[in-house]
């Protein structure tokens, strides 16, 4: 503390948080010891034992957050991530962590529904976004309305006596429309209603959820926050109002990470800025790229001026990331399978957020209900990873050749 009383790490910038976060004494020192280590070890637990029964009445009957009590509650290797994640979004209160992205998304949602509700869901949600709503939210008595990303203070037509939440994602993940989140926060809370945002694409690094209105921010930190394609795991963070209620739902819900996928995370986290840095520059010059190239139709990438939410996106955020989409002029199923099946340098498969380039065939009319989807031709969803972009570049460039060829 300062002469004044004052805190002089709030004024750390973003990068400092990162490398510092979640390194507080109790997770890196041993008490009476002086000294400590940099990163917080793995505490593996399940039995956590006391000095005897009126310790353990004791410990029953306080809060057990970040107390040792059981290993379904954490030990300081989750806890430390945590509190790290916390940092990220200065106006949270705290992180829960869970063992995927739609975990999270789960719990979040339950955390802040109940029978009778009606939620507003964005029409561009993540996939199995859509299906917790169908499959688990709507039996169990809650409404589902979807609507258009784009509609921006308009979502206060669709507010009703009974809406409880709306959820946003932005931009969306498959087809990068990005949303106004200060005015559909501005006009929840004017109503009553709590905001979530699946944040997965821009991280806390680039779009300060919480700091825009939002509620409670969730994270698939199997993507970035780890980076290296060897860990599910999903966050929520949330405002002093929601994390009690967070926090509740997933000690009743019995989840949990491991100490051994939270150290992994925290490793992660500490290169996150640097590895954004390199998935942005590289994605923007790809994207770039595809826009000039005669077999592609439209390019989905909010850092391009011809994106419609790009400015949107440049008042709002603070960076892009490595996941766009692009849309091919004509051809069919089998002409795009020739361009993606051929790449040298990228991988087919779900997910993105690693070192490593993915290339998805991806039809977004198939999870549309409020929007239609419309498109020239095939679309082909990109993950542009850490390898140099001339190679990639190069090797799209015989995709692309493939895909004349069949087409």
């Amino acid at each position: 503390m300062s002469d004044d009383g004052t805190d002089p790490k709030d004024d750390r910038r973003p990068l400092t948080r990162l490398a510092q976060a979640g390194r507080r004494p109790e997770w890196t020192g041993m008490p009476g010891q002086p000294g400590g280590i940099v990163s917080p070890p793995v505490w593996r637990a399940s039995t956590i034992l006391y000095d005897d029964v009126a310790h353990l009445r004791k410990a029953a009957a306080s809060s057990t957050h970040e107390r040792l009590f059981y290993g379904r509650k954490g030990t300081p290797t989750a806890w430390s991530l945590a509190d790290a994640l916390t940092e990220m979004e200065p106006e949270a209160a705290g992180t829960m962590l869970y063992p995927s992205g739609v975990a999270a998304i789960g719990c979040a949602l339950m955390a802040v529904l109940k029978p009778g509700d009606r939620l507003l869901m964005v029409d561009s949600a993540y996939d199995p976004t859509r299906n917790f709503c169908e499959q688990v939210l709507r039996p169990w008595g809650v409404e589902t309305v979807y609507y258009d990303p784009t509609i921006g203070e308009g979502i206060a037509g669709l507010i009703s006596d009974n809406t409880r939440a709306i959820f946003l994602e932005s931009p969306g993940s498959l087809t990068f429309e990005v949303q106004d989140v200060p005015a559909i926060t501005a006009i929840a809370r004017d109503r009553g209603v709590t905001t979530l945002i699946d944040n997965t694409w821009a991280t806390p690094l680039y779009l300060p959820a919480l700091s825009l209105g939002v509620d409670i921010s969730i994270l698939a930190c199997t993507k970035y926050i780890v980076g290296h394609s060897d860990v599910m795991m999903g966050s929520v963070s949330a405002t002093e109002a929601w994390f009690p209620r967070l926090r509740q739902t997933a000690y009743l819900f019995g989840q949990m990470v491991s100490p051994d996928d939270a150290w992994l995370a925290a490793r992660g986290l500490r290169t996150l800025g640097i590895r954004l840095r390199q998935h942005q520059d590289s994605a923007l010059a790809i994207a770039r790229w595809l826009e000039e190239q005669p077999e592609v139709a439209r390019v989905l990438h909010p850092g391009l001026p011809s994106s419609p939410g790009h400015a949107l996106w440049q008042r709002d955020f603070s960076g892009a990331t490595g996941l766009f989409s692009f849309v091919l002029k004509g051809g069919d199923e089998k002409a795009r399978a020739a361009l993606i099946d051929g790449l040298a340098h990228f991988g087919i498969g779900y997910s993105w957020g690693g070192f490593e380039s993915l290339a998805l065939p991806v039809d977004p009319a198939r999870y549309r209900s409020a929007t239609r989807w419309e498109a020239e031709g095939p679309a082909v969803r990109l993950h542009i990873g850490l390898e140099d972009p001339a190679d990639l570049i190069a090797d799209l460039d015989a995709g692309l050749a493939r895909f004349r060829a069949a087409a």
